[in-house]
C-alpha cells in the first residue's frame, strides 16, 4: 500500500511488541454481568472518559444513572458527554468518510462551539496548550488543513479496501488518530473526534467486538503518557517524525489487557 502520509515503517516493531493477536485479547475481557444493553453501556464509557480526558468535570457513575436509572441532573452536567453518545450512535450507521467526520463533530461540537463553527474546517492558526500554559504543539497551518486532511482520508480509502490483519488494524487505527489530531483541523472537539475515529476504524474493520475496547478510558487513565506521546513526535506540524511514534501507536492494544 501506497500512502500519503501513514506509513506502514513501524508495522514490524509494533507486531513484534504485542505478545498475542488483538483479537485474542480482546476475547479474555471478562464479560460482566450488564443490566443494560451491552453496546449503550460502552458508549456510555467511550463518552464519559473521551469527555474526562478534555477536563469535563463528569464521573461515570452519575452518567450511568442518567443515562440508565433516569435520574435528573442538571442539564450542563451531562450536555457534552450526551453529545459524544450521540456521536458514538452515529459511527454505526455510516461510513468513515471525511465528510461524516465533519457531521459527527458537528453532533460533537453541538455544545462546545457557535453552530456556524461546527463540522467547519478552520481557517486559523491553531496552537495547543497544555495545563502549564506552554504550547503542547503548533497544528498544520491554515493553508494546508484540507489538503492535509484529504491526503489522510485518501489513506483510509486505501485501508478500507483491504483485508488487514487485527495487527495492522489496531496499528493503523492509532495511526489514524494521531495524524488527525496532530493536522487539528477544527476550533475545539479536535481530541474527542480523534479518538471517536479510532473506534470508528476498529468498528469497520473488526465488528462490534470493538466496542469492548475501552480506549478512552486507557488514554484517560495514562492520560500524561497520552500527552507525552503525542509530543514525542514533534511541536510544529510541518517537523513532525512519526519515526517517533511506536509508544502512541502502542497504547490502545497494550490497554486491552487492562480489561481483562
Amino acid at each position: 500500500m501506497i500512502f500519503k502520509i501513514l506509513t506502514d515503517k513501524l508495522l514490524d516493531d509494533f507486531t513484534k511488541s504485542v505478545t498475542e493477536s488483538p483479537l485474542d485479547k480482546i476475547d479474555k475481557i471478562k464479560k460482566s454481568e450488564i443490566p443494560v444493553d451491552y453496546f449503550q453501556f460502552y458508549k456510555s464509557v467511550s463518552s464519559v472518559y473521551s469527555s474526562k480526558i478534555e477536563g469535563e468535570d463528569i464521573d461515570f457513575d452519575s452518567y450511568y444513572k442518567h443515562k440508565f436509572l433516569k435520574v435528573k441532573f442538571l442539564p450542563d452536567y451531562t450536555r457534552k458527554a450526551d453529545d459524544l453518545y450521540s456521536a458514538y450512535d452515529f459511527i454505526d450507521q455510516n461510513k468513515l468518510n471525511l465528510e461524516n467526520v465533519k457531521k459527527a463533530h458537528s453532533i460533537i461540537s453541538k455544545n462546545l462551539l457557535p453552530k456556524s463553527q461546527q463540522g467547519l474546517i478552520r481557517n486559523n492558526p491553531m496552537f495547543v496548550i497544555n495545563s502549564d500554559d506552554k504550547i503542547e504543539y503548533v497544528a498544520a497551518n491554515p493553508d494546508i488543513v484540507t489538503l492535509e486532511l484529504e491526503k489522510l482520508f485518501d489513506d483510509i480509502a486505501i485501508l478500507q479496501k483491504h483485508t488487514l490483519n487485527p495487527f495492522e488494524v489496531f496499528y493503523y487505527a492509532s495511526f489514524i488518530h494521531l495524524v488527525f489530531v496532530k493536522i487539528h483541523p477544527f476550533q475545539d472537539g479536535n481530541g474527542r473526534t480523534a479518538r471517536l475515529i479510532e473506534k470508528w476504524f476498529l468498528i469497520e474493520k473488526l465488528g462490534e467486538k470493538s466496542a469492548a475496547v475501552q480506549l478512552e478510558k486507557n488514554y484517560y487513565r495514562n492520560i500524561k503518557d497520552y500527552y507525552a506521546n503525542i509530543r514525542k513526535i514533534g511541536l510544529e506540524y510541518e517537523n513532525l517524525d512519526y519515526s517517533k511514534s511506536l509508544d502512541f501507536l502502542l497504547m490502545t492494544v497494550k490497554g486491552i489487557d487492562a480489561h481483562e
